[in-house]
C-alpha cells in the first residue's frame, strides 16, 4: 500500500499573513535594448513615455506605440557619458548632466520628436550625479563627484552660488518654500544649506580653490554608516528620507526641530533609491537586493532605541567575556553581548532567544528581542506597515509619476520596468 505524504502546515506569523494579503505593484512594461549602463530615467508626466540617459552618451526619449512596445522617438548623443537627467514639463526643458561635469539644457518638442540645444552650464569638473530644476525660481541645482553643489539661474545662465562637500556628492533635494537644499554624500552625512543667491560674487567657472558663496550651511545630519545614495522630501510634513549603502533608510523629522529620526529596515543590501508620494504619504525604496518596498508613513512610528553598553547582561547580570573581574567573582566564563532591538538593553543569548518583526520601530524582518519585551508584544504590534515586492532586477534608480500612479525602476541589468502602483498610493491603502 502506497503511503501518502502530506505537507506539514506552516503557521504564518501575523506580519507575514498580513503582507501576503496586501496589494502589490503590477508590472506593466519593460524597456530594454541598451548595451551600456543606463544611469537615470524619468517618466514623462501624463504620457506613456520615458527620458533615459546612458553611459553610451545617448539621451533617448521612449514612447509607447500602438503595438504596446516602447520605441525611441529621439536618440541624441552627448559629448561625454550622460549621467543624470531632469525634465520639467511646464517649460518643456530637459537638463542632462554629463561625465565631464557639464550640464546641457534642451527644449523638448511638444510632439516628443526633437531636442533643441539651448545652453551649457560648466558646473562641475567631474561626473554630475544629480541635477534638479526648480521652475520657481528658475534655478538649476546640481551635485557631482568633484564634491561641489552648484546652482545657476536658468534665465540668465549666471552662477548664483555653490558649496563644497566633504566627499563625493551623490544626491540632493530642494524645498522651494524655505529655499533649503539637502545634499547626501559618500561620507554618509547629509548637509543642509540655505540658499542666498550672490550672482555678483559667484563667477561663471568653478574651481576647487574658489570660495563658496550664495549658501549658508545650517547643519549636518549624521546617522548613516555608508554613502547616502538617494534623498526624498515630504514638503507637507517637513520630513527628509535618506537611503544609504548601509542597507537602511532614515526618516528625519526636519519640521519638528527636535532631532527626531525614524529608521526603516527591510532591505538586505544597499538602498540605492527612494521617492515619496504625498498621496497617502507613501515612501518607495529600491535597492541592490532586487526588492521594492512601499512604506506607510502615516502610521505611528517609534524611534529606534539606543543600544546601551554594559559589562554584564542587563537581564540576568552574568558577565560578558571582556569583564574579567565579573568572570572571576561569579566563577564562570564570560558570555557574548547582544542587544534587544525593542528596548536596546545589552543582553546575553539566553535572555534574548526570541525573534520578531517590529514594524513600529521600522524592522520589517525578524530581529532579536529579549524575553521581557517578547512577552509585551502582541499580534497588533507585529502587523506590517510596508508592502514588499520582488522587482527581479537589482535597482539603482526610481522615478514616480504620482498623478498616474506609475513607478519606473532602473536596474543594473540595463532594463527599465514600469509598474502600476496606483492602488498602493491611495489614502486607504
Amino acid at each position: 500500500m502506497a503511503a501518502e505524504i502530506k505537507p506539514v502546515p506552516v503557521l504564518a506569523t501575523s506580519a507575514s499573513a498580513n503582507r501576503s494579503n496586501q496589494k502589490k505593484p503590477i508590472l506593466l512594461h519593460k524597456i530594454e535594448g541598451y548595451e551600456e549602463t543606463v544611469n537615470q530615467a524619468v517618466i514623462l508626466p501624463g504620457e506613456d513615455g520615458v527620458v533615459a540617459v546612458c553611459d553610451d552618451r545617448s539621451v533617448r526619449v521612449w514612447l509607447k506605440r500602438d503595438s504596446g512596445q516602447f520605441w525611441p522617438s529621439i536618440c541624441h548623443y552627448m559629448p561625454s557619458g550622460a549621467t543624470s537627467v531632469c525634465f520639467t514639463k511646464q517649460v518643456w526643458r530637459v537638463f542632462v548632466g554629463q561625465e565631464n561635469g557639464t550640464i546641457s539644457e534642451f527644449v523638448l518638442a511638444e510632439d516628443y520628436n526633437s531636442l533643441t540645444h539651448k545652453r551649457d552650464y560648466l558646473s562641475h569638473h567631474a561626473r554630475v550625479t544629480q541635477v534638479h530644476h526648480a521652475s520657481t525660481p528658475s534655478w538649476i541645482l546640481s551635485v557631482g563627484r568633484d564634491k561641489w553643489f552648484q546652482y545657476y539661474c536658468a534665465v540668465s545662465g549666471k552662477r548664483l552660488g555653490g558649496h563644497i562637500c566633504p566627499a563625493w556628492a551623490y544626491c540632493l533635494e530642494f524645498d522651494f518654500a524655505s529655499r533649503h537644499v539637502f545634499i547626501g554624500d559618500a561620507s554618509g552625512q547629509i548637509t543642509m544649506l540655505k540658499l542666498d543667491p550672490q550672482p555678483d560674487l559667484a563667477t561663471s567657472n568653478t574651481t576647487t580653490e574658489q570660495q563658496a558663496v550664495g549658501v549658508q550651511q545650517i547643519t549636518v545630519f549624521k546617522g548613516h554608516s555608508g554613502p547616502v545614495r538617494s534623498l526624498a522630501w515630504d514638503a507637507g510634513h517637513k520630513f527628509l528620507f535618506s537611503g544609504s549603502e548601509d542597507k537602511g533608510i532614515i526618516a528625519w523629522d526636519i519640521g519638528g526641530q527636535q532631532g527626531t529620526a525614524y529608521e526603516l529596515q527591510g532591505h538586505k543590501n544597499k538602498v540605492m533609491a527612494v521617492c515619496f508620494s504625498p498621496i497617502g504619504r507613501k515612501l518607495v525604496s529600491g535597492g541592490e537586493d532586487s526588492m521594492l518596498w512601499i512604506w506607510n508613513m502615516k502610521a505611528k512610528r517609534i524611534e529606534t532605541s539606543e543600544w546601551t553598553e554594559s559589562s554584564t547582561c542587563q537581564r540576568c547580570s552574568r558577565p560578558f567575556f571582556w569583564n574579567l573581574r565579573g568572570m572571576f567573582d561569579q566563577r564562570q566564563l564570560g558570555l557574548r553581548q547582544h542587544h534587544c532591538r525593542q528596548c536596546g538593553r545589552a543582553v546575553c543569548d539566553d535572555c534574548s532567544p526570541h525573534r520578531s518583526v517590529l514594524p513600529a520601530i521600522g524592522y520589517e524582518y525578524e530581529v532579536r528581542v529579549c524575553v521581557e519585551c517578547n512577552k509585551s508584544l502582541t499580534d497588533a504590534d507585529r502587523v506590517s506597515l510596508a508592502v514588499c515586492q520582488e522587482a527581479k532586477h537589482s535597482i539603482l534608480w526610481l522615478h514616480l509619476d504620482e498623478e498616474r500612479g506609475r513607478l519606473l525602476t532602473l536596474g543594473h541589468d540595463r532594463i527599465m520596468k514600469i509598474w502600476d502602483v496606483s492602488p498602493l498610493l491611495k489614502n486607504d491603502a
